[in-house]
Formats: C-alpha cells, structure tokens, sequence
C-alpha cells in the first residue's frame, strides 16, 4: 500500500467518525487561526498524521496571507484564504482523477471536507435560485447582456448574507434564470 492510500483511508477514518468531525466542527467564539492551532494540538495529542498534515498546511496558508498583508487578518480574509484552499484542492482532485490516480484525488476530498468545517454553512442550490430570483426581480427585466451585473449583485447578497456559495453554482443560476429556463 502507498503511502499516499495509508493517508487517503486514515483521512476517510476521521471523516466518516462522527465524533471526530464534531470535534473539528468551526467555533464561532475563537477566530479561525485560533482554532486551528488548538485542532493542531489535539491532532498531535491523538497521533491523527493525517489530519495534523492539513491543518499545518490551512495554518501555513493563512500566516503567508497574514505575512503578505503585513498584518493580522479578519474573518472575511481568513475565509478567503480557505475558500482558494478549498478550490485549489477541487482542482487538484479532477486532475488526479483525470490521471487515474484515484487515491489523490480521496486524500484531496478528504482535506476539503476538513477545511470545509472551518466555513460557514454553504448555501443550497434552492437558496441559490430563489437568491438569483430576488435579485433580478430587483433589477427589473435583465437580459444575458446584463449578466455580469446580476452576477455582481447576486454574489453580494450572499456575502452580505454571510452565506458560502459557489461561483460556479450562481452563474449557472443567473444564466438560467436570464435564458427563462428553470
């Protein structure tokens, strides 16, 4: 067995134990640098190479933005250094399926599921139509032409939501919904 399959099922370990993803769930009452390094300490304490692993690397991540802006960072920028984390690892794993190298791709997801705890609740894709739909109604009667302003719009209501979404997800949503398809 390699050792990136050892580290790809002692991930799917932790991931599919309720109480160890309980115990990883976000706490909104520490900043996120601040839960991580106590997830670190537990992971060290319970020997989990696999969990410590990724959260050094989200630890990393978010001390070269800190480092980069020269000062502390606030929620919303911490969040956006986990989002790109997320999405490099999305990217990562249809590259590792593409290349038939399953085992990478699992140990990819797995970190994503990890991060994942660390962000608030993502929006559903019923959240994403009807928010899309609210936004047009909005505007008045908006045509493909007037996309990217939808987009604008549709993006900065969830944000100011404090919602997670998908750009992706949105788009698809706006084009729907400008195309008159439901």
């Amino acid at each position: 067995m390699s050792r990136g399959q050892v580290i790809a099922r002692k991930i799917e370990r932790i991931v599919s134990s309720p109480k160890s993803i309980s115990a990883i769930f976000y706490n909104s009452s520490m900043n996120i640098p601040e839960q991580i390094n106590k997830d670190i300490t537990e992971a060290m304490k319970a020997r989990d190479e696999a969990r410590l692993s990724t959260l050094r690397m989200v630890k990393t991540a978010l001390k070269h933005k800190e480092v980069e802006k020269m000062s502390p960072l606030d929620e919303k920028e911490s969040l956006q250094v986990l989002s790109t984390l997320i999405k490099q690892r999305k990217d990562s794993a249809d590259q590792f399926r593409k290349g038939d190298r399953e085992e990478m791709a699992k140990k990819e997801e797995a970190e994503i599921v990890l991060i994942e705890t660390y962000m608030p609740k993502a929006a559903g894709e019923a959240e994403i139509e009807s928010g899309v739909r609210a936004v047009i109604g909005e505007m008045g009667s908006p045509t493909m032409k007037d996309m990217g302003s939808v987009m604008k719009n549709a993006m900065a209501r969830f944000q100011a939501a404090g919602m997670r979404v998908d750009g992706k997800a949105v788009s698809d949503a706006v084009k729907r919904q400008l195309s008159g398809g439901k």
